[in-house]
């Protein structure tokens, strides 16, 4: 199957083949999604995707509501557990960011409802990309997510992190357009 050039491990394919550049509209796996794109601040996807089944055990499924209440202790379990990233500045930031996740979904009503604001007509974007090289690190919609997210108290959201997250959820389809999955995710809302 023609896909894009960058996954090259098992897991990297089967993420790219059934998840990236497909829309999101559950919470529970967005904030699974934005924490896992902070947590790779430095690293590569691939480190992260090795990874994901102990962040989803460490961190109770994902549930917002639960890390939102972690305290000191649990943040020294999560210090001492070698299967996700021992980072206290991204443990601290994905507890910090469950309370903001937590306050936009009072705002907002879900944060699905608030993130897809930020793509024209909350429709995921089709670009036409031919080479990585045409793929940006950043755009005017990453760059606004980003800035709002940090207002509202969010870290490890930078511009970057965002369009990473964007593609990462659908928002944004960058599969090249010879890839099998472009023509299948622009279909997709």
């Amino acid at each position: 199957m023609p896909r894009c050039p960058w996954p090259t491990k098992p897991l990297d394919i089967a993420y790219h083949d059934t998840e990236w550049g497909v829309p999101h509209h559950d919470d529970r796996a967005l904030f699974e999604l934005i924490t896992l794109e902070g947590a790779q601040a430095g690293l590569s996807w691939s480190t992260v995707l090795a990874k994901r089944e102990n962040y989803r055990r460490a961190f109770d499924g994902f549930d917002v509501a639960q890390i939102a209440r972690y305290d000191d202790r649990k943040v020294a379990a999560l210090l001492a557990d070698a299967g996700i990233i021992r980072h206290r500045g991204k443990i601290a930031a994905t507890i910090g960011n469950a309370r903001a996740f937590l306050a936009v979904q009072n705002e907002f009503g879900t944060f699905d409802r608030y993130l897809w604001g930020f793509v024209p007509d909350r429709r995921p974007i089709v670009n036409r990309r031919r080479s990585s090289a045409e793929v940006p690190t950043r755009t005017p919609e990453s760059d606004a997510l980003a800035k709002d997210l940090a207002k509202r108290g969010f870290k490890f959201v930078g511009t970057t992190i965002c369009y990473a997250f964007m593609q990462a959820t659908g928002m944004v389809n960058d599969h090249h357009v010879t890839c099998d999955c472009h023509s299948r995710c622009a279909q997709l809302k």
